[in-house]
């Protein structure tokens, strides 16, 4: 999935979280600082120009990676 597809995911989203190894990104989508579209991508779309797995919406979340304790928060809310 090219980074253009990727971004037409965040639509509608308030809340993007990113799992990178055991680090978790997340980002207010809905903030006046909000980072630019290219480093979204970059968050969400891997090396080979793929989407990272699992992505999953919850509710306004995108949720981009595995990472347990993020998806513990995510679905708790």
């Amino acid at each position: 999935m090219v980074a253009d597809e990727a971004l037409t995911l965040l639509e509608g989203m308030t809340e993007l979280c990113v799992a990178k190894g055991r680090k978790v990104v997340r980002v207010d989508l809905s903030a006046d600082d909000r980072p630019p579209d290219d480093e979204l991508a970059k968050l969400m779309v891997s090396r080979w120009g793929k989407l990272r797995a699992p992505t999953m919406k919850v509710g306004t979340t995108l949720v981009v990676g595995f990472n347990r304790e993020m998806l513990a928060s995510v679905f708790a809310t």
